[in-house]
């Protein structure tokens, strides 16, 4: 069965009982956790806050920089885990260390084989067709020489983390001409999708622009 939760915060799978979706409860997995999207940004308490609370829940992780890797390196990184949790950050780097370290053939092949993916914002963003809703954001990323924004293309829709009210109206207007469809997220919410189904988890309905 191929998995993947895609969320807003990181904090969703802490915070939320997830095991009914995993092939097996989330304490007995063995967690890939990709933190590399936050090797660019200023701020990287989110990820201190993220690891503390996975310590006190005794979640089994070991932490992974894919930047700098090959394919052949990444299959060694990754075996043997039930789940890859991709950290979030900033996406434009993030893409250019799955595009440069072969990732995505990687991730392709082990959710084929059942093991979940489990993206937070920009870890979300990669897994959708197009990072473009990154370039959305009012913070100044680096852009890391990205200029084309394809990504891989897991689901076949966009995501847009952290909505708050106040967004409605810039991405009503973004969203006009935009290819695919877009589900938008906030911090409490995610998208499961299995095997081509797609549902949404957390509080609150679903975020209709």
């Amino acid at each position: 069965m191929k998995t993947l939760i895609l969320t807003s915060s990181g904090q969703f799978i802490t915070a939320n009982n997830v095991d009914d979706f995993l092939p097996k409860k989330i304490a007995d997995c063995k967690i890939a956790y990709i933190t590399t999207a936050s090797k660019k940004v200023n701020d990287t308490g989110y990820v201190e806050r993220h690891r503390q609370k996975m310590d006190e829940l005794n979640f089994s992780y070991t932490e992974i920089d894919i930047a700098g890797k090959n394919e052949d390196e990444l299959k060694k990184a990754l075996d043997g885990h039930d789940i890859i949790m991709v950290e979030g950050g900033n996406t434009f780097y993030l893409l250019k260390a799955v595009r440069e370290s072969g990732f995505e053939n990687v991730i392709k092949g082990l959710i084929e084989k059942g093991v979940v993916y489990v993206g937070s914002s920009a870890g979300s963003y990669i897994a959708c067709p197009s990072i473009i809703m990154a370039t959305w954001s009012t913070r100044d990323f680096d852009r890391c020489g990205i200029i084309e924004y394809s990504a891989m293309n897991l689901v076949p829709f966009l995501i847009k983390a952290h909505y708050t009210p106040d967004m409605k109206e810039m991405l009503s207007e973004k969203t006009k001409d935009l290819q695919y469809q877009m589900r938008v997220l906030n911090d409490d919410q995610a998208i499961l999708v299995r095997d081509g189904e797609v549902q949404l988890l957390g509080s609150g309905d679903e975020i209709v622009l």
